[in-house]
């Protein structure tokens, strides 16, 4: 077998290398015997690292699936204060936003045609928090965990899996140094290594198939179920009020857990696949979810958001689960708040799109995942040429899905009626690149692990008809997949 080629060449390299700070090195390989499971744990092994993948769906929404290992560095920032680790960079001046507008900005890249649409830049995510830099917010609840407001991996190794060709674009990005011709020739070796371990056969012992999932193990709540409902019944005095048209208070669940995250991604991706499953690894902690809902995705000009609001139960047999969807979609309360937040997402696409360009693609279809379904819609419109991805985020950020509307008084309740830091819940997790393409997930069925604890957080839409009783049944619906997901990476 011939010797892959290698893109760019060390000449094409050079040429780049004079007007740019990050230069990719890809390598096209057949893929067909790796999934991006066994990607992962051969070049990741158990360091830091990540999974983006698309289980569900069609090309559309579903095409490529992502890993990383070995990053560049690690950007992460507390109390509104930003720390690299992993490389000797200086910190940009500003907030955490601006910090990650900053650098996007000094990491010119070359254009590479027919690479994937993530080929450079960060793959992390924004805690719900960091919303306190683009709003006027300041009655934060406490911040017991203490974990990083934001957390990004700066590409070093990755391998984009296209699942249509079934081909791997490994690659290597190379942040340009002094000698760039040393910098060519070390990433074209460590591609090589890189290329070695992928051969490599994965040694493990295969396990039977249980013939039951296990309960949802035991947790400790931010809320009883009364203090819960209580909550519901003050937010919703809220929306009688008039000062909100809907309100989404949420719980947080704490459950000990001494095993392998990796187990609970593996788990997580079985019971309950969804358009966007993740699992980022660093060292301070690590975030393992299965969103069903899209953040802000921004692709050759265009900006993309699909507001989720509706839920039920799936039904015991199909004509169970047809007749669940069927009055999920006749509900006047479940339709009157999706199409307040389709209002919503219009508007916050449209703060970042040309005059007129905002459209809505999809309306009110439903979608169904292991333990829920859902009502979903999709907006769309055309990115104005002055504004990156970062302005995107600073528009849309929270999605309207897990705040509310009006917006900021919908977070200033939430503030009120939520006793901690929502973390990364409930923020934006996937990857901005340094191209100006973006593609994030709410931070939704989501399990974040760390010392010996995972968390699970779920909340709810509350409008002026909502029952208390049946929003606090909502949020254990949709924490159900998680948590059962720690029970099976328990019991293995």
């Amino acid at each position: 077998m011939n010797d892959p080629a290698i893109t760019p060449t060390l000449e094409e390299y050079l040429e780049m290398a004079s007007h740019c700070r990050v230069v990719p090195l890809a390598v096209n390989l057949v893929g067909d015997r790796e999934t991006p499971l066994t990607v992962f744990e051969k070049l990741a092994g158990d360091d830091p690292g990540f999974v983006l993948e698309a289980v569900e769906g069609g090309e559309r929404w579903a095409r490529w699936s992502f890993v990383g290992w070995d990053p560049a560095f690690i950007l992460t920032s507390r109390d509104g204060k930003a720390e690299i680790s992993g490389i000797d960079l200086e910190v940009p001046p500003g907030n955490p936003l601006e910090v990650v507008e900053e650098l996007h900005r000094q990491f010119s890249i070359p254009q590479m045609p027919g690479f994937p649409p993530l080929y450079s830049g960060m793959v992390g995510y924004l805690g719900y928090d960091c919303v306190r830099y683009v709003e006027n917010l300041p009655d934060r609840p406490p911040d017991d965990r203490q974990l990083p407001e934001m957390l990004w991996h700066f590409l070093g190794g990755l391998a984009a899996m296209d699942r249509f060709t079934q081909n791997i674009t490994l690659m290597r990005n190379i942040y340009v140094g002094e000698d760039p011709e040393s910098d060519y020739r070390e990433a074209v070796d460590r591609l090589s290594e890189d290329m070695t371990r992928l051969a490599a056969p994965l040694e493990y012992q295969m396990q039977p198939v249980a013939p039951d999932l296990p309960p949802t193990p035991p947790f400790v709540s931010t809320f009883t179920r009364s203090e819960y409902e209580a909550a519901v019944v003050k937010a919703r005095d809220y929306v009688w009020a008039g000062e909100v048209f809907q309100v989404l208070p949420s719980q947080r669940l704490t459950v000990p857990f001494a095993g392998d995250s990796f187990d609970i991604y593996r788990a997580l991706r079985h019971i309950n696949p969804s358009p966007y499953l993740f699992y980022v690894r660093s060292p301070e902690v690590e975030v393992v979810g299965s969103s069903p809902e899209l953040m802000t995705r921004v692709r050759d000009g265009t900006v993309y958001s699909r507001p989720i609001a509706g839920t039920r139960p799936r039904g015991a047999t199909p004509d169970e689960d047809a007749a669940l969807a069927e009055e999920l979609l006749a509900d006047p309360k479940e339709r009157a708040e999706h199409v307040m937040l389709i209002d919503l997402a219009r508007n916050d696409v449209g703060r970042v799109c040309e005059f007129g360009t905002v459209q809505v693609d999809d309306l009110m279809v439903i979608e169904r995942y292991s333990h829920v379904m859902h009502i979903v819609s999709a907006v769309s419109g055309t990115l104005r040429p002055e504004v990156g991805p970062v302005d995107v985020l600073r528009a849309t950020f929270p999605h309207g899905t897990v705040s509310g509307a009006p917006k900021v008084r919908a977070m200033e309740i939430i503030d009120e009626l939520e006793p901690v830091a929502r973390g990364p819940y409930a923020g934006a997790v996937g990857y901005i690149d340094f191209s100006g393409t973006m593609d994030t997930a709410i931070c939704l069925r989501t399990v974040i692990v760390a010392e010996g604890t995972a968390w699970v957080q779920a909340g709810g839409g509350v409008v002026a008809d909502s029952q208390p009783d049946f929003e606090y049944e909502e949020t254990m619906n949709k924490a159900a997949a998680p948590l059962v997901a720690i029970a099976m990476a328990a019991r293995d």
